[in-house]
């Protein structure tokens, strides 16, 4: 096992987490890093509420996109794992467990998760 900067590696994939209070709100954020991609928890709270997965696509300049557990009417894990699947060009997994109280609250929560992936690449 290598020592990493507040994360974990195990057998190949490697476990990086933080946390910001956003909006007077405590966000966690859970990065595993598997080979070829990652997946990304985000929320207030333990729980896996939907699961949506992108990756890139020679026929498509965006990223495919598809929800794979979760209620359909709420787009913002699919929307958010295609943007970072055309950011990184790796495939991406996320849930995102954040209630849609404030619409600003995703952004910036997105903006938090871009600042991390400048700040430490090696975790995505």
């Amino acid at each position: 096992m290598s020592e990493m900067h507040n994360g974990a590696e195990f057998g190949g994939i490697s476990v990086h987490n933080f946390s910001e209070k956003i909006l007077e709100q405590v966000v966690h954020f859970h990065v595993m890093k598997l080979d070829g991609g990652f997946f990304l928890w985000v929320g207030s709270a333990a729980v896996l509420s939907n699961l949506a997965v992108s990756m890139s696509s020679k026929y498509d300049s965006m990223p495919l996109s598809t929800l794979v557990m979760g209620d359909p009417s709420n787009a913002t894990a699919s929307s958010l794992s295609q943007r970072l699947a055309k950011r990184t060009r790796k495939q991406v997994f996320v849930s995102y467990s954040l209630p849609m109280t404030d619409s600003s609250l995703s952004l910036l929560v997105e903006n938090r998760i871009k600042k991390e992936l400048e700040l430490h690449p090696e975790y995505f």
